[in-house]
């Protein structure tokens, strides 16, 4: 960047500028560099299969109602590990929530969070009392975390604008069936080569004739498709 500004500045002054190698040839170099820190996408990928992520999004019901819904997704399979809707979330109910995605000592080594309010100091200290090591994104930036975001948007564009949310219990239902019974074992994902975040296992081999059958799933939006023995 500064060769590029050197460069234009020599533009605006009328000279006729040397290429970028050579104006990196004479800049000013420091005897003792700072060394660079790990990136966030390095950072990511690197501990991919240590993570998981938190966040909320907001659904509209019919009558009004804001319904906020809480997520805990795994970074590695992409799998949705928890969620749980509410129209009054606070900080204990948070805490409770990350405490039932984490049964038989099943846990993370770092969690990915966005700076909410919600989540208050109680957030922080539950996590240091479990010894994960929280990662926050910076503010207002929420591609710093990109598989909830993705995933989030996943349930939007294919679930969420299509149907009418009448109450929590109606929106807990679609999003249970939605991820349980589609996007864990029926989806394929570009993050996994094609794979799906609860690995398929081998179905017996079919002898001579066979044919799909078609699941719907949920409310007919999309299928699952199982090959029987015609």
């Amino acid at each position: 960047m500064e060769r590029r500004k050197d460069q234009g500045t020599l533009i605006l002054l009328q000279y006729d500028p040397p290429c970028e190698d050579r104006i990196r040839k004479y800049m000013y170099k420091p005897r003792n560099p700072p060394k660079r820190s790990t990136t966030w996408l390095p950072f990511l990928r690197h501990h991919v299969d240590a993570s998981w992520a938190i966040d909320f999004f907001t659904v509209t019901a019919l009558n009004c109602a804001t319904l906020y819904v809480f997520l805990v997704l795994d970074h590695g399979r992409r799998e949705a590990l928890h969620f749980a809707v509410t129209r009054h979330p606070y900080m204990d109910w948070v805490i409770q929530h990350l405490r039932e995605s984490m049964p038989f000592g099943l846990q993370p080594k770092y969690l990915f969070r966005d700076n909410d309010g919600i989540y208050g100091t109680g957030v922080r200290a539950f996590l240091d009392g479990c010894g994960i090591e929280e990662v926050r994104t910076a503010y207002r930036n929420p591609g710093q975390n990109p598989f909830v975001e993705r995933f989030i948007g996943t349930l939007e564009r294919e679930l969420l604008k299509h149907v009418i949310v009448l109450s929590p219990s109606h929106l807990a239902r679609l999003l249970q069936e939605f991820i349980k019974e589609y996007y864990h074992v029926a989806r394929p994902h570009q993050g996994l080569d094609g794979g799906t975040p609860i690995p398929h296992t081998m179905p017996p081999e079919i002898s001579g004739l066979s044919k799909l059958v078609s699941i719907p799933v949920p409310g007919c939006l999309h299928h699952r498709y199982v090959r029987v023995a015609a």
